[in-house]
């Protein structure tokens, strides 16, 4: 009876903790079975393509919400980097080039100089959170304000004003649209940024000290500081990496688009939280895991690209993914509320 009675205590815990994940595998099967067409390998490559940048962004957004922190200004730093590269790399014949007489660049240096930018923004909120002790939602909620001040200014320039930067290079395009043929299919480059990008995170989290630290400053700031964890350097760094994944992720928005705006991102900080929150990284703190984040932005692309592929209304597509947000993290709070 008690050997019972622990394996109802073991399944009803292990309901509680992965409930979120019970209700959007019963979801997707759903779609599935609605449509059985949309299980196809075309699809699949359709949401892992545009999940690539998404999960870049969350990785960033990530490493602050391990700290206990969070970022606002995420997705309009990625609107940033979007108009600056998309600046840089315009075809040399292009009309309304909005550096005329540029030359034509090495495609390593406008997105460098998107991720400098951005890194640099990061970096500043977390010296305003960290050296300030302003709020992680007060200091990057400014930044987000600031960032898109800044970018609409340049993005509306003479001669030509506030229109989209297009007529981008074909290096450019290349490097975010086309992929690597692989017999029938062609699996694109996204993919692989997005690949690489998770296992060097995964390395910086789980092999290195710095991953240690952040955990540590996550778990319990203070403990971190008396056991000699110098709290102000590493939320610089973690914040600045950030502002990097940003970045980069900016300039595959814009490649993958063929063009860009102030608003290229816009929003974006949310669904990266989102999917953080969804795939287990705690708002208090201390937890959470790449292969987590992955999943969690794996999670909303299904949904979302399986609610359009059957016709549903993008007014009804909100409402579901705004259930699941407050529905995870009321069930987060709780798991942290327990552990106390």
């Amino acid at each position: 009876m008690n050997s019972k009675a622990t394996k109802i205590s073991n399944v009803s815990k292990w309901l509680f903790d992965n409930v979120i994940y019970v209700f959007l595998v019963l979801l997707v099967i759903g779609i599935i079975v609605a449509s059985p067409d949309f299980l196809s390998v075309t699809n699949l490559l359709n949401i892992l393509s545009q999940s690539s940048s998404r999960i870049i962004i969350a990785l960033g957004m990530a490493g602050i919400l391990i700290t206990a922190g969070t970022d606002l200004s995420a997705g309009r730093m990625v609107g940033l980097a979007a108009v600056v590269s998309a600046s840089l790399l315009q075809a040399s014949d292009y009309a309304y080039k909005m550096y005329p007489h540029l030359p034509h660049l090495p495609l390593f240096v406008p997105i460098l100089v998107a991720m400098v930018i951005t890194g640099i923004i990061g970096a500043l909120n977390g010296i305003i959170v960290s050296k300030l002790n302003v709020p992680p939602f007060i200091a990057t909620l400014g930044m987000m304000i600031t960032v898109y001040g800044l970018n609409s200014m340049y993005f509306d320039r003479p001669p030509y004003g506030a229109q989209p930067i297009g007529g981008l290079n074909q290096s450019f395009t290349t490097f975010a649209q086309r992929g690597i043929p692989i017999g029938n299919y062609e699996i694109p480059y996204l993919i692989f940024y997005a690949i690489i990008f998770s296992i060097f995170i995964w390395i910086l989290w789980n092999k290195t000290q710095f991953g240690k630290n952040m955990y540590a400053i996550g778990g319990n700031p203070e403990a971190a500081k008396v056991s000699g964890v110098n709290v102000t350097k590493y939320l610089i760094l973690i914040y600045m990496l950030a502002g990097v994944l940003y970045g980069f992720s900016g300039t595959l928005e814009a490649g993958r688009v063929g063009s860009a705006t102030n608003n290229t991102g816009n929003m974006y900080e949310l669904d990266a939280i989102s999917a953080c929150v969804v795939g287990g990284v705690s708002l208090s703190g201390g937890i959470g895991k790449v292969s987590g984040v992955i999943t969690g932005v794996l999670i909303f692309q299904i949904i979302n690209y399986g609610l359009a592929f059957l016709g549903v209304s993008p007014y009804i597509q909100y409402i579901v993914k705004g259930a699941i947000i407050v529905v995870a993290v009321a069930f987060d709070m709780r798991k942290h509320a327990k552990k106390k």
